[in-house]
């Protein structure tokens, strides 16, 4: 992180709409020092590769402000765990394009959903995952690195379980190109405990101890729209879901997250940006 960057680092994920460098404007003007955004379209296998001119001006925004840092978040149709073998080749492929392209923008994080194993098992999810970025890490010499994200717990979904991503995790080769992205409404939805303050404790020290605590590159910040255990994936505003707001206020209070980037996936509702603003000032208010 630039030596300029002041903690903590919070931001949203935001719309590319107005392009890549759109989205940093954005970020900046919502007073946020990290963004997340999606690098192409989420809903197609294939696209154009990224316009050089499109990079240049990327990185010229970048240099322009403040300091925001990027992160990635791959496409939902790429399953990696996949027993469809085509499914599986075109998300690998898909993955590939998407780490290509995070390295030419320099965004040093791509979260990825772990995938489902579709009925094939958690253990075989759990081999193929890893068999599928082995195969990508050691051909390739990516600089980005890749963050399994915690799932919610929803169908064959992995990921749900600490346990888990300690199992997909011990299979992977590349250890120093592989990290964890810690989403809290999926967490509670899978059923851990994050409040009250006891609670939140064993939860963050349980994850120490399976994980590692320095896994951790990224916190998703979201709050949920039902109860612990629900195994649903449903975001709510920090404020307004069934999580306490202490839950909040532990994670900023926690000295040993003080540097990991918080990125919001709260729902919008019209006033987009605002929306995001008010948000980060009330997280950065703790």
């Amino acid at each position: 992180m630039n030596k300029k960057t002041s903690y903590p680092i919070i931001g949203s994920h935001l719309s590319i709409a107005k392009g890549l460098d759109g989205a940093i404007k954005d970020a900046r003007s919502i007073n946020a020092n990290a963004c997340q955004i999606f690098v192409k379209n989420g809903r197609t296998w294939k696209t154009k590769p990224l316009d050089e001119k499109v990079i240049e001006k990327y990185h010229e925004t970048m240099k322009e402000g403040s300091p925001v840092l990027m992160v990635a978040h791959a496409s939902y149709l790429i399953n990696i765990a996949s027993t469809n073998e085509e499914t599986k080749s075109k998300s690998i492929d898909a993955l590939i394009d998407e780490l290509t392209r995070c390295d030419l923008l320099k965004i040093p994080y791509l979260v990825l959903h772990p995938g489902s194993h579709l009925g094939a098992g958690i253990e075989e999810g759990c081999r193929k995952v890893a068999e599928s970025i082995n195969s990508i890490f050691d051909a390739h010499g990516f600089s980005t690195t890749l963050l399994l994200e915690t799932a919610a717990g929803q169908g064959t979904n992995l990921g749900s379980t600490f346990e888990e991503l300690k199992t997909m995790l011990s299979m992977i080769n590349n250890k120093e190109s592989i990290g964890i992205c810690f989403d809290t409404c999926h967490v509670h939805a899978a059923g851990y405990s994050l409040y009250p303050h006891v609670e939140y404790e064993k939860t963050i020290d349980l994850f120490d101890t399976i994980v590692g605590i320095d896994h951790l590159e990224v916190i998703h910040l979201n709050n949920s729209k039902t109860e612990r255990g629900s195994k649903k994936d449903r975001h709510e505003k920090l404020i307004k879901g069934v999580m306490p707001t202490s839950v909040f206020n532990d994670i900023m209070q926690d000295k040993q997250l003080e540097k990991i980037p918080k990125i919001l996936e709260t729902p919008i509702d019209k006033e987009y940006l605002e929306e995001y603003k008010e948000e980060i000032a009330w997280l950065r208010s703790l």
